[in-house]
Formats: structure tokens, sequence, C-alpha cells
């Protein structure tokens, strides 16, 4: 045993001498494919933008000089101080009274009767009212997680109940439509995501479409340029082929409307 580590030790000694030299691994760096096609991801839309909940817009913006809906009728106010007056408009109430005189003024658009409130157009029109104003809502609060997902659950809501009045009655549902100025966009059969290899090569099949398609079109300019020449050649031998049939006796095969056709083309392509 002792032999075998005497004879180790020399060995190990002359490895630690030996100068190792540190090879650093290959810097593999890969690149995209130098594409002459450029495709940019197309901007992700919320779910929650008019584009997507297909709300086109409503005229129903109560005005802050406006009298509260239920300080309308009251006498004491008619008679009261301008000051007091001022006090009760919707300038100087909760954001929430001026939703409400908003939602009242787009239910009156479709309600059935004074007292219509459970109706499916009204139904369709509250929640419309109330699907512009979180819009708003949304544009200067976009963090609003909880209001956000209310939101969507509220545009889907009334795209079932909108999808629900088009099977019952359509020409009620297109009054809807109308009056509350919006768009119906039926679900798609499939729905695709949006993925850069599939974009690029239907954008890669375009190209080689148009490539093809002005190839043929430079083609057939110069198929139309060489018909001159081949029209007034043909006119040529058609008549030197009849006079040679008359020459030789042969009755002729080709008719002096052949050979007037064929110079008549040459002339329209000079």
């Amino acid at each position: 045993m002792s032999i075998l580590l005497n004879t180790i030790r020399p060995v190990n000694n002359l490895i630690k001498h030996v100068p190792i030299k540190i090879v650093p691994a290959r810097l593999v760096i890969t690149f995209k494919t130098d594409l002459k096609i450029e495709w940019t991801r197309p901007a992700k839309v919320p779910c929650f933008h008019p584009s997507k909940s297909c709300d086109m817009g409503l005229e129903r913006t109560a005005k802050s000089d406006e009298l509260y809906r239920w300080y309308n009728q009251s006498k004491e106010l008619q008679d009261a101080d301008e000051i007091v007056k001022r006090l009760c408009t919707l300038e100087f109430m909760p954001k929430k009274m001026t939703e409400d005189v908003n939602r009242e003024r787009t239910i009156a658009l479709v309600k059935r009767h004074e007292l219509d409130r459970g109706s499916p157009e009204t139904e369709i029109a509250a929640m419309t009212s109330e699907i512009l104003y979180l819009q708003e809502y949304m544009v200067e609060r976009p963090l609003d997680k909880k209001t956000k997902v209310f939101l969507k659950e509220l545009i889907e809501k009334r795209r079932k109940l909108l999808g629900r009045l088009r099977k019952w009655d359509y020409r009620r549902f297109e009054w809807v439509l109308e009056k509350m100025n919006l768009k119906f966009k039926p679900h798609p059969p499939e729905y695709h995501r949006v993925e850069r290899k599939a974009s690029i090569r239907k954008l890669t099949a375009i190209h080689c479409d148009k490539i093809v398609s002005s190839k043929l079109e430079k083609y057939r300019e110069e198929l139309n340029a060489q018909k001159k020449i081949f029209f007034k050649e043909k006119a040529d031998k058609l008549a030197f082929i009849r006079a040679e049939e008359i020459a030789c006796g042969q009755p002729p095969s080709v008719t002096e409307e052949e050979i007037a056709e064929a110079r008549e083309q040459a002339k329209q392509y000079q």
C-alpha cells in the first residue's frame, strides 16, 4: 500500500505545477431571421374600451346648472334665494346624482310607460348608462381593478340580454340599438390568437402572391409588346400561303378576311 502511495504522490505534484489555461465558453447569440416583412404586435385593447363594448356614444350629459330631479317640483325652492337654488343644482351635488339624471334620461328613450323598470329595453338602457359612466371613470383611474371587473361583467351581461332580445323580437332589438347608438357583433365561430409566427406566415404568403402577380404582369406586358411583330408576321405568312396555293392551282385555305384581320390586329398594337 505504501508503495502505491509513493507512486501517486509525484504524479500529483506534477499536475499541481502544470499551468491550466481556462478557455471561456463559446458565446452563442441567436438573432431573429432577417425578414423583409415587418410585423408589429397590435396594441392590446382593454375589455372595457368602447370599440370592444360597441358603444358609439350617447348625448345624455346633464348640465351642471340643472336642478336635481326631485327639486324641480319644489314650491319652496322657487321662492328661495339664488344662492340656495345654486346649492341645489347638480354642480354641488355628488357625482352619483348627475349619473341618476343621465340614467333616467337614457331610460326615457326606450321605456314603454312611466313606471317601466322591468322590460328588457329599460334594463339595457340602464346598463348602457352605467357602462358609459364607468368607461369615463376608468379613463381617469385605469388601475381600479374592482371597477374594471364589474364593468367587464356588466358589458357581458348587456350583450347576453341583447342576444336574447334579438331572438325574441328582432324589430325591437334593432330599435333599441338605434336608440342606444349601439352595435351588436355576434361571437366569431372560431377565436384565433394573435401569434407572431402565424402572422408572419400569412404576411409571407401575401408577399409571395404579390411577387408572383408582379412577375406575371411584367410577362404579360412583354407578350403584349411582341404581339405587334407576331400579327405582322402572321399576316405576311398567311398572304404567302394563299399566293402559293393559288399559284399551284389549289383552292386557297386562307381567306382574305383572315389576312385583313391579322393586319388589323397588328395595327392595334402599334
